[in-house]
């Protein structure tokens, strides 16, 4: 019982009013709160990288439909071919002189950011004499720029020969709409009047035709924007029913680590006052123990005194 008291008299003084087993406790408790908050972080960033990846992968297919819709109503023209062939030619060169003077931008750009970066790093290097440390962030740089220089040829690479491929299948189908009409010239003007009928006739019906395709087309993008439009109110309000859901999952889990910390810290105490009673118990026991025995003393002491 000595050794006890004067074993939590020590912890007292050493430690101070705070216990190690409630420092732990309290450790413990702030471990688990910065593991929840890391998670929170880690789970919240790939949410936002799913839905950057399926946006991105939208607009790739926006951007083909597109491309492959004004492509079919190019080929769909047969009046002015040549005129129309010099406007797609020159307004290729515009592009390709539009895409190479943004890339050369974005070029000079990198460079104006490497240069500055570059003279960071030797002010950086000259300050602190850390041969090693400069060594490893050049190499970390040199490999980032020549990454983004592989991926923005490897764009540059993709878009072109994208271009290169419509521009082929058109030219194809434009030589081939040019020697037909040659053969129709050579046939109308071998059966000039009865062919004359006969275009006139199948020209109506093409008017017709291409009226009825035209509407078609009208009426299929109009449903496709509508459609298009309910898949992103869906998405969005799916992703805001998951965020709601996510933040009151939260909140419960705040809540359950309040009670579970209260409950610790009203268990503690719980123990503490027990440990106090039970102390004061043994202190009370002690002292009845110790007046016994200084009373049988005084009579041995009185009894040998009588005796002498």
């Amino acid at each position: 019982y000595l050794a006890r008291k004067f074993f939590y008299v020590w912890a007292k003084m050493t430690f101070g009013q705070v216990l190690p087993s409630k420092a732990r406790c309290f450790y413990n408790q702030k471990i688990l709160q910065k593991t929840f908050g890391e998670w929170k972080k880690q789970w919240t960033v790939c949410r936002e990288k799913k839905l950057s990846l399926r946006a991105d992968n939208h607009y790739r297919h926006l951007l083909l439909n597109l491309i492959f819709k004004a492509w079919r109503a190019h080929v769909c023209q047969q009046q002015g071919k040549r005129n129309k062939y010099y406007v797609a030619e020159s307004h290729a060169k515009k592009k390709t002189v539009l895409r190479t003077w943004q890339h050369w931008l974005v070029y000079v750009d990198d460079q104006r950011t490497k240069h500055g970066m570059q003279s960071v790093a030797l002010a950086f290097r000259e300050r602190s004499c850390l041969r090693i440390s400069w060594a490893v962030w050049r190499r970390q740089h040199y490999q980032k720029c020549s990454g983004r220089k592989m991926s923005i040829l490897a764009l540059q690479h993709w878009a072109q020969s994208l271009q290169f491929r419509a521009w082929l299948q058109w030219r194809e189908l434009y030589l081939y709409t040019q020697n037909e009409k040659q053969k129709d010239t050579r046939a109308v003007t071998h059966h000039q009047q009865w062919e004359l009928r006969r275009c006139m006739g199948a020209w109506l019906g093409y008017l017709n035709l291409h009226r009825v395709k035209k509407r078609q087309n009208e009426l299929a993008q109009e449903f496709h924007r509508s459609r298009t439009l309910r898949r992103r109110f869906s998405d969005w309000q799916l992703s805001w029913e998951c965020r709601r859901r996510m933040h009151a999952h939260q909140r419960d889990l705040e809540k359950q680590a309040a009670r579970i910390a209260l409950w610790r810290v009203f268990a503690h105490w719980k123990h503490y006052v027990v440990l106090c009673v039970e102390e004061a118990q043994q202190c009370e026991v002690a002292e009845k123990h110790y007046k016994c025995h200084l009373l049988v003393l005084q009579k041995f002491w009185n009894r040998w005194k009588s005796r002498l």
